[in-house]
């Protein structure tokens, strides 16, 4: 961390590449390669949920703000299902985010246990906005908790690679 800045500079996060298929595979390599500024060497096993369908996990490690950058990077297909994480670091919020075919990107602020965190503004909208059961279950991104968690028990055992970028 910088003496000048009072955020951190680098945090960890993973990629879960839950389903893909074969063929998209090296693409998805690339684009992680682009955005970490590292060739990943990454192990893709079955996915047994979705016979057909690949799966991998990368652990990485850059600048803040690299979770959004991959995901920018791997929206681009929108038939695979992914998650990424960054951890919270000094200053700095963590976030997830989940991909899933036809519900689309969904995004949220966690804590540093993982639990995702509704701030006081957002918790303030929706009490004023009406559904609030409706709202929050939207907000905490249960649809798709439900659908991938089938998916993420897939990678039991799975090797995890790590992807380090040069931070500072």
């Amino acid at each position: 961390m910088r003496a000048s800045n009072q955020f951190a500079d680098a945090t960890t996060g993973v990629v879960y590449i839950h389903s893909s298929p074969a063929a998209v595979c090296p693409h998805i390599e690339w684009a992680l390669a682009a955005t970490l500024d590292c060739r990943p060497d990454l192990t893709w096993i079955g996915q047994p949920v979705d016979v057909g369908q690949l799966r991998t996990t990368v652990n990485w490690a850059g600048p803040v703000g690299t979770a959004a950058r991959l995901v920018d990077a791997l929206r681009v297909w929108p038939m695979i299902r992914f998650e990424i994480t960054e951890d919270p670091s000094d200053g700095v919020d963590g976030e997830r985010y989940s991909h899933v075919p036809g519900l689309g990107l969904w995004r949220g602020n966690t804590s540093a246990n993982g639990d995702v965190v509704v701030g006081e503004m957002r918790l303030r909208a929706l009490l004023a906005g009406g559904n609030i059961e409706e709202e929050l279950t939207r907000v905490l991104g249960t649809a798709w908790d439900e659908a991938l968690e089938p998916y993420r028990s897939g990678g039991e055992g799975a090797e995890v690679t790590w992807l380090r970028r040069n931070v500072g």
